[in-house]
């Protein structure tokens, strides 16, 4: 546990998701991190209440060892799944993802609320425990620990998780959509396509192992900074072209508007916002598709939420480097933390009853198609006519 200092050893990083089956690995992992107790408290309490959830919720689903995220000063942090529900490899899986951007570490609360909120009622709520004997969800809170300890937005190498895969895009922005130049600017992509970062690894592994065979996936990215509303996006991020599963993306959204008609996001591509280069999710998207020979349903889901509203209400946070990215006041972050209970409950009803978001028959798709271009696309689709 994090209560005093732990051992000088290194955590050996596994090549593919490794189960955790009791709490003696639990504690044999933990105990080998390298940072003392007391500074896991005071400047990382995200880890210590993942650490609290991983014991507590061992008994009720599996726990997964992905990699290791590592510092040039030895620091070392594994990277931790937790899975719950049906271990059929073609199972419908959600997968909630936060933290790929320490400095947003607003992303990581979430995740770790729904955990928590999660984790009680898998003790007494029949209906959610007779939905995980058909589902599988699977959350990843802390992508990138030493970005959150630390503070800063990339990983230990410099590398902005969320542009590292080898996707290349001709259309994305300089510098701001990825860039090879230099660790030392902003959204760094790394040295090289060949070469992806352990996180990012992780992830793949984590994706490939437990994720890739299920014909119908959906997975939400938790990230803060951009905008004043809570945005959430979805693929293409590298293109401005309507993606394949377009009509599946435009059922959901409207059966999510249908049943909460009040919510608070804007949905909508993020090729309207900018666009980025070597997008993780648009790469497993490809091998999602690829596999499934364009049968499967997945839906890369990233969540946005507008910080700029927490600055505008509280400008004094502008002084600090976390304050452009995520709620400072105690009550402000309350509020996020129970806000988007809502879309979680919404996505798992959504894994369980498939029928309300994937059109059964080609001409019930081709219409959500069209509607999605009229609202989405209207403009790109008048431009390409010229």
């Amino acid at each position: 546990m994090s209560g005093g200092v732990r051992r000088e050893r290194e955590i050996e990083c596994p090549r593919s998701a490794t189960q955790l089956r009791d709490e003696s690995d639990l504690r044999e992992l933990f105990n080998r991190i390298n940072v003392p107790g007391d500074v896991i408290k005071s400047k990382f309490p995200e880890w210590a209440t993942l650490e609290r959830l991983c014991f507590e919720l061992l008994p009720h689903g599996q726990i997964f060892h992905l990699g290791e995220s590592r510092a040039t000063d030895g620091r070392a942090f594994p990277l931790i799944a937790l899975s719950f529900g049906s271990q059929d490899p073609q199972a419908p899986t959600l997968l909630l993802n936060g933290g790929a951007h320490g400095l947003e570490r607003i992303g990581s609360q979430v995740v770790l609320a729904f955990l928590t909120s999660f984790g009680e009622m898998i003790l007494w709520d029949r209906l959610l425990r007779e939905a995980l004997k058909n589902i599988r969800i699977i959350f990843l809170p802390i992508l990138n620990p030493l970005g959150v300890l630390d503070r800063r937005r990339a990983n230990p190498n410099g590398v902005d998780l969320m542009r590292n895969s080898p996707l290349d895009s001709h259309e994305a922005a300089f510098l701001l959509g990825g860039h090879r130049i230099s660790p030392r600017l902003p959204w760094y992509r790394g040295e090289s396509a060949e070469r992806l970062e352990p996180e990012t690894q992780a992830l793949l592994n984590l994706m490939e192992s437990h994720m890739l065979e299920a014909p119908r996936l959906i997975t939400m990215d938790f990230h803060s900074g951009f905008g004043v509303k809570d945005q959430i996006w979805f693929p293409w991020a590298g293109k401005k072209e309507p993606f394949p599963n377009l009509a599946e993306m435009y059922a959901l959204k409207e059966a999510f508007e249908r049943t909460h008609p009040h919510h608070v996001y804007r949905i909508e591509p993020q090729s309207l916002n900018y666009l980025t280069q070597g997008d993780i999710w648009d790469h497993f998207y490809i091998k999602h598709r690829t596999l499934h020979e364009g049968r499967g349903v997945y839906l890369p889901l990233t969540m946005e939420m507008g910080s700029w509203a927490w600055v505008k209400k509280n400008p004094l946070q502008l002084m600090s480097v976390l304050g452009p990215y995520n709620p400072m006041k105690p009550h402000r972050l309350k509020r996020i933390l129970r806000r988007h209970n809502t879309i979680f409950d919404f996505m798992v009803r959504a894994m369980v009853s498939p029928e309300v978001w994937i059109p059964a028959i080609d001409e019930q798709r081709q219409k959500y198609h069209d509607r999605a271009i009229s609202e989405w696309y209207s403009q790109l689709e008048k431009g390409n006519a010229k």
